[in-house]
Formats: structure tokens, C-alpha cells, sequence
């Protein structure tokens, strides 16, 4: 009896105190600490020598570092710089910048991921995605068909930053989110709108496209004009790094035998004067498209068209701009003009970044910590604003050259980024003379290597509905744009996710004590879902027999085996309020098994009349086989306190599965 006089309190909203924001647990006995005291817990756990050191990993390799590695820490930072050059000059014209600017953004990222960084693989530059979000965001483009630098430097200062917070905030499991059909739709869509927009410099054309399609169709329009010269150029630069990358890959099957010591040392020579020059080989192709283009400078007519002057010297070291008086750009356009790339781009930088780290440890075995990595990268395009970069991120066909070159620690990229620095202060003269073409026939084999076709066989084989976003994602980042594509593509993996979790599938085990087996969580999505299935498995599917036939037919008992749910809400516990009702009802034993501990507890708290619970499917059959009787009276399903809760509830269930 209620002393209050209130009436019996409900078991459920005790449990529950708010049926939508309450807590989905028992509730915690212990007394909780106040704010001010989590935020001092906090720091002291943060505030420690083993934390500090983790944020700066270059104190955990140093103090180990040997005198052998430095060998080759010096060869894989000479041989990935001599790879990053070309891939700088050419990836800033896919990004419409000036070439300078894709050399500007090679350098500093290398130095910062040396002593942030928990990868001794991966090396941050430019890329060829990073390069097409910039192209898409980086603000309006002039008469030569350029952005304004000054968008594409402000927009890698907010990328670090938000990548920075987001580092410290331990925000890293975010990009989980984003599945791997997605992503291979979305970096897919990207090689080929990079590579259909190189072909422009292929066929020595000149026009102005924001999309895909726009460059298809100025491509047909426009092929009359071709200038032959460059095709040319471009055609036998394709030949030559094709043949490069056979060469690169025989001199890697034949350094297997290289500890046969009947082989003698002039061959091992060649194989690794073949090896260095198929790693090489951009710089290799470029050097020579720009020795002939350099033959021809005292022509009258140009036949090639080239990449013109470079500014000298190396970049200015200055805060990012974030306004131009004389251009009449405020802060406010800025920010209007990048528009989702604040938010597109650094997400998209730190997704291919750890994807990278990650294959890349799991191949060479060590570990790497995905927060740190996106303070490292945070910091990176920070610092490497401060050097007119556009935003950078880890490079995979770079980091691949890295760990084969036999990199030891991060102070590789040292190597690297002094080289780039050498080429700023020496041989910016020389760039001038550079094919487009050439550069072009860099661009187009490089991003060639990313378009995934075999997934589509992978994903028919394993699982067909996941076909679905990877398609919708690849035709409209084609279509509408890339921005616009991984969007809808992650809305629709989305809706994908929430269709799993709200048609779980139900499995009927067996049939005198019938198993229904859960084949995941329940969440309040998929209660209506569920509660139909068992009621349809266990209850209704001989529901066109007569009574008396159908009665027969009923199984003795039916076992909810739950062992994958983690989780319950309020929904949960009132669909399996419902369950229990329906099943007295029809005078048969329903017995939940597999229950984890704190969902026991909360099921028990919610005092749910005929509740039985057994750790195990195999201890409940024992429970019930050892039990004299397992039909439950007619005169007892009409128990008060299931009936007033089930009243209460007021469900309204739908058996349209």
C-alpha cells in the first residue's frame, strides 16, 4: 500500500526517469563526483610524464635510436623527396594553384610529423585528393583559371585547428562512422574526376570546368583543337613511366635472391639501379620532358605548352592572411566562399591519413594512436600555413616508397623535406621549362592506382546491400560533385545502418523447446520488429490450423536467446513486457537466456510479472526439462500485474512484418 497515497510506483519510470533521456542502466549506487572535481581528475591524469611523452612521440623512438638507422632513414627521405618534387608540381595544378605552391606544401609537414607522429611509414604533403578539395573550395578562380592562394592558406590554418581540437577532445573514432564502401565510392569518384580533368593538359587544351561532366563535355566540344605536340609528349611519358613502374617491380623480384652469394655484385648493382630509377620515376620523366622542352626554347613557335615562371627562394615564414584590402577580400567571404570545406576538408585529410598509418602498421607491425595522429596532423597544416601550404595530409603512394625504401624512424622525413627545400632555393629556375603534358602524365598514372573495380565482386560476394551506398556515392560525386556525393553517401550508409538495426533477423532453433536467437541488439527502432517476429515464429505461424490443431502444434516453451544484446532502452523493456503477456497468454513459457548482467538488472528492476532469466540457452532447456509442467495455466495468464502494465502501455502492435 502506497503511503503517500499516490498509487504503486512504476517500476519502469524508476528505472527510467525520463522514458526518452533516461539513463538505460539500473541506476549507480555510488556517489557521483561534482564537476569541479572531474575536471581535477582529469588533469591529473593528464598532467603526467606517460602523457606528455604520448604527445610527443619523438621522445619514445629517440632515446632508442641507432647509428644504423640513420643510413637509411637518409636514403628512404632522399628517395620519397625525389617522388614528392614532380607529385608537388603536379598536384598544384590540379588543386589550380600555382605550381610553386604544391612544392610549398611538401616541406614542413615532414619536420612537424617527425616529432608528433606515431607512424614511421606514412609522410605528409600534398595529394591528389587533397589537391581536388581544393580546387572545389578553395574560393573563385581568375582568367588563367587559378584560385587566390590566399583562400587555399586560410583554409589549411582551419583544417589544423579543427583537426588539432579534435586530436586533443580523443574525437579521432568519428571517421568510423564513415564505412568502407563510402569511402571506396568517394576516392573512386575522385581519381576520375582528377584524371578526366588532366586531360585537358593531355590534348593541349584550355578551358574552365567545375564538374565531371562539364569536363567531358568541353573535352568532345574542344578535341578539333588539339595541340598534337603535347599529346605527344604526354603519350611517351605514359610509355615511359609504365615501363618504369615493370622495371621498379622485376627489380623487386629479383632483389629476393639478392643473399645468394653466386650472384655476382655488378648484377645486385643493376637491380638496385633499376629499383631506384622505377621509384624515381616521375622525377626521372619529368627531368627529361623538361631537358627536350629546354631543347626547344630558341624555337619562334613553342610547340609545348610549358609551366612558365616560378617565383625564386623559398616561401615567406608569416601568419596566414585572412583578408586582402586590395582585393577587396574580407574575413566573412573567406569563410562564405570555403563553406563545407571547413568541415569536408579536414575530416576527408584525417580519413585517408589514418587509413594510410593504419595498413601501413599492420603491414610492418607496430602500432599507432589515431588521436595522435590527428594532433600531428593538426599540427602540420598549422605550421605549414605559415609557409603558404594548402592543406596536406598523408600520401599513400609516398608512404609505400617510404617503407620500402627501409625507412627505420620518422627522422626520414627530415631527409625529405631538406631536399624539397634545396630544389625552392636552387632550381626553381629550371621548373619553367616543364610540360603540362608531363605533369599531367603524372597526375593521371598516379590516381589511376586508386580506382577500386574488384570491390564491386568483394561487395556482390559478401554482401550485396552494401553495393548500394558504394554506387550512390560514386555517381553523385561524378554528378553533382565531390562535396556533394560523400555527403549523400554517408546519409544513405546511414539509413543502411538504421535498416540492419531495425530488421534483425530472428532464427528459430528448434521446435518442441523452440530457440529464437536475436541477431543483434535491440534498440527501439527494431522492437516492433522484433516483438512481431517472435510472436509470428513462436505463436501465429500455424495460425490458419483450427484451435484445437493449433494448440498442438505450440511449442512447450520458447527461449529468447539474447545473448547479443549489450544495450536496452525503455522501448526494449516494454516490448518485452508485451512479449511475456502474449506468450502466458497463449499458455506458453517464454524464458529469456544469455542476458549480460546490468540488462538482467534492469529487467529485474522494471519487477516485469513471469520474468525468468538463465545465463546460458543450455541451463535454460535443463530449467525447463527438469520443470514437471512447462504449460502455464489459462487461469494464470491473467495476472494483475502484467495485465495493469500491458494496460498501461497501450500497444498497438502491427503484424505486418
Amino acid at each position: 500500500m502506497d503511503t503517500h497515497g499516490s498509487g504503486p510506483a512504476d517500476p519502469l519510470v524508476q528505472i527510467f526517469p525520463d522514458p526518452v533521456l533516461g539513463s538505460l542502466t539500473a541506476p549507480d549506487s555510488t556517489q557521483t563526483m561534482s564537476f569541479k572535481e572531474e575536471v581535477g581528475d582529469f588533469c591529473r591524469k593528464s598532467c603526467t610524464v606517460k602523457n606528455w611523452k604520448k604527445k610527443l612521440p619523438i621522445t619514445l623512438w629517440a632515446p632508442k635510436y641507432k647509428p644504423s638507422f640513420l643510413l637509411s632513414d637518409i636514403i628512404a627521405g632522399l628517395t620519397v623527396g625525389l617522388t614528392v618534387i614532380p607529385q608537388g608540381l603536379a598536384y598544384a595544378v590540379v588543386a589550380q594553384l600555382p605550381v610553386q605552391y604544391g612544392l610549398y606544401s611538401a616541406f614542413m609537414g615532414c619536420f612537424v610529423y617527425c616529432l608528433l607522429g606515431t607512424s614511421k611509414d606514412i609522410t605528409l604533403g600534398p595529394t591528389a585528393i587533397m589537391s581536388l578539395m581544393v580546387s572545389i573550395f578553395a574560393g573563385p578562380v581568375d582568367e588563367n583559371n587559378l584560385h587566390d592562394p590566399l583562400y587555399a592558406v586560410a583554409l589549411t590554418f582551419i583544417s589544423g585547428c579543427i583537426q588539432l581540437v579534435m586530436g586533443l577532445l580523443y574525437l579521432g573514432f568519428l571517421v568510423n562512422f564513415i564505412s568502407f564502401p563510402v569511402i571506396t565510392g568517394f576516392t573512386t569518384a575522385a581519381a576520375i574526376t582528377i584524371a578526366c580533368g588532366q586531360i585537358k593538359h593531355v590534348l593541349g587544351l584550355s578551358y574552365h570546368a567545375d564538374t565531371f561532366i562539364d569536363d567531358i563535355k568541353n573535352i568532345i566540344k574542344l578535341i578539333p583543337e588539339t595541340n598534337y605536340w603535347d599529346f605527344i609528349m604526354a603519350t611517351c611519358c605514359f610509355i615511359a613511366l609504365f615501363a618504369l613502374k615493370f622495371l621498379k617491380s622485376s627489380a623487386v623480384k629479383w632483389e629476393e635472391n639478392a643473399d645468394d652469394e653466386t650472384i655476382p655484385v655488378w648484377r645486385k648493382i643493376i637491380w638496385k639501379t633499376f629499383w631506384l630509377l622505377g621509384t624515381a620515376r616521375n622525377a626521372v620523366v619529368v627531368i627529361i620532358a623538361g631537358v627536350l622542352a629546354w631543347s626547344l626554347r630558341e624555337t619562334d613557335k613553342k610547340p609545348l605548352t610549358l609551366v612558365g615562371e616560378i617565383p625564386a627562394g623559398l616561401p615567406d615564414f608569416r601568419p596566414p592572411a585572412f583578408s586582402d584590402p586590395s582585393k577587396n577580400v574580407t574575413t566573412s567571404d573567406i569563410f562564405q566562399d570555403l563553406n563545407a570545406g571547413i568541415i569536408v576538408v579536414p575530416l576527408v585529410g584525417f580519413l585517408e591519413s589514418i587509413a594510410i598509418a593504419k595498413a601501413f602498421a599492420r603491414q610492418n607491425q607496430y602500432k599507432v594512436d589515431p588521436n595522435q595522429e590527428l594532433v600531428a596532423l593538426g599540427g602540420a597544416n598549422i605550421l605549414s600555413s605559415f609557409v603558404s601550404s594548402y592543406p596536406i595530409t598523408g600520401s599513400f603512394s609516398r608512404t609505400a616508397v617510404n617503407s620500402q625504401s627501409g625507412v627505420k624512424t620518422q627522422f626520414g622525413g627530415v631527409f625529405t623535406g631538406s631536399l624539397v627545400l634545396l630544389a625552392l632555393a636552387f632550381l626553381t629556375e629550371t621548373f619553367r621549362f616543364i610540360p603540362m603534358a608531363a605533369l599531367a602524365a603524372v597526375i593521371i598514372s598516379a590516381v589511376l592506382q586508386m580506382v577500386e573495380c574488384r570491390i564491386i565482386l568483394r561487395l556482390w560476394k559478401l554482401c550485396k546491400l552494401d553495393l548500394f551506398p558504394w554506387f550512390v556515392t560514386l555517381v553523385f560525386s561524378l554528378t553533382l560533385g565531390i562535396e556533394i556525393g560523400i555527403g549523400i553517401g554517408i546519409a544513405v550508409d546511414i539509413l543502411v545502418v538504421l535498416y540492419k538495426t531495425a530488421k534483425p533477423k530472428v532464427q528459430a532453433v528448434n521446435r518442441e523447446i523452440l530457440v529464437l536467437k536475436l541477431s543483434h541488439g535491440v534498440h527501439y527502432p527494431a522492437v516492433e520488429h522484433i516483438t512481431t517476429s517472435v510472436l509470428e515464429k513462436g505463436l501465429e505461424q500455424n495460425k490458419d490450423d483450427d484451435d484445437e490443431e493449433r494448440e498442438n502444434l505450440l511449442p512447450k516453451a520458447v527461449i529468447l536467446d539474447c545473448s547479443h544484446m549489450y544495450t536496452v532502452d525503455y522501448t526494449t523493456v516494454q516490448g518485452m513486457t508485451e512479449l511475456i503477456y502474449e506468450y502466458k497468454r497463449a499458455g506458453v513459457r517464454l524464458v529469456f537466456a544469455g542476458l549480460e548482467p546490468s540488462i538482467g538488472e534492469v529487467f529485474k528492476q522494471a519487477d516485469i510479472s513471469g520474468f525468468t532469466s538463465h545465463s546460458t540457452v543450455d541451463n535454460a532447456i535443463s530449467s525447463l526439462v527438469d520443470t514437471p509442467s512447462l504449460i502455464v495455466s489459462e487461469e494464470n495468464w491473467a495476472d494483475d500485474a502484467i495485465g495493469a502494465a500491458v494496460d498501461k502501455l497501450s500497444f498497438a502492435r502491427n503484424t505486418v512484418q
